[in-house]
């Protein structure tokens, strides 16, 4: 399933979701609250984007959530709400968000006790963009404990769109993206995978999918 992102500054408290119908148990909608919740509910995360620095303080990185953070000005914020353990692509129009104009990184988080975020992921400097990630949510009886990046190799870039860095993942060159009057799409697409057990105790195995899709495609190219 694909779902557009809402984008937005970080007033985190007012987050707009894209909701999802049916079998869904779970009554959290904003991000910043916590959650248990069982295969097939909708779950709320967000998107957060901003330079490295704005996301610690004291150089310790706090959830999105935590008041203690300037995220401010050029910060952005994308709330998403899909099926717990469906496989999901997730897209962020960068029309009106240009992240190559300072060096964006994004932090995935959710979740206000127990503030689960990822690692900050390079987004764009002021060469190149990385449009395509794979985000792995990880939950303990339901309960989010973890998400984190997948890195996804050189091996799928393209000869004239494509730019290998730092022999992980696949650039755009700014100069080429349609923002910039140049042919290639660089809106962002998050891949999203669950993995561990829900509240039932049924285990998360959408992530295992994904790596056979993987294997699958790299044995094709």
């Amino acid at each position: 399933m694909i779902f557009p992102a809402i984008l937005m500054f970080p007033a985190i408290t007012m987050a707009a979701v894209i909701t999802v119908p049916s079998l869904d148990t779970n009554d959290v909608y904003n991000p910043c609250s916590d959650s248990k919740v069982q295969r097939w509910d909708g779950f709320t995360f967000g998107l957060a984007f901003s330079s490295k620095d704005s996301f610690f303080y004291k150089q310790i990185q706090l959830s999105p959530c935590d008041r203690r953070l300037s995220l401010s000005g050029n910060a952005k914020l994308a709330v998403f709400r899909p099926k717990v353990d469906e496989l999901t692509f997730l897209t962020v129009n960068t029309t009106d968000f240009d992240p190559s104009k300072s060096g964006v990184y994004m932090v995935a988080f959710a979740g206000k006790q127990y503030a689960a975020r990822s690692a900050p992921v390079l987004v764009a400097d002021k060469s190149n963009v990385i449009t395509s990630f794979t985000l792995v949510l990880e939950f303990q009886e339901g309960r989010l404990i973890n998400l984190y990046w997948k890195k996804s190799g050189c091996e799928s870039c393209s000869g004239k769109s494509g730019v290998c860095l730092n022999n992980q993942e696949c650039g755009t060159p700014i100069s080429k993206c349609k923002t910039n009057g140049g042919s290639v799409d660089c809106n962002l697409s998050v891949q999203l995978a669950f993995s561990g057990t829900d509240k039932t105790l049924v285990v998360l195995n959408s992530w295992y999918e994904v790596q056979k899709l993987r294997e699958y495609s790299l044995k094709l190219t």
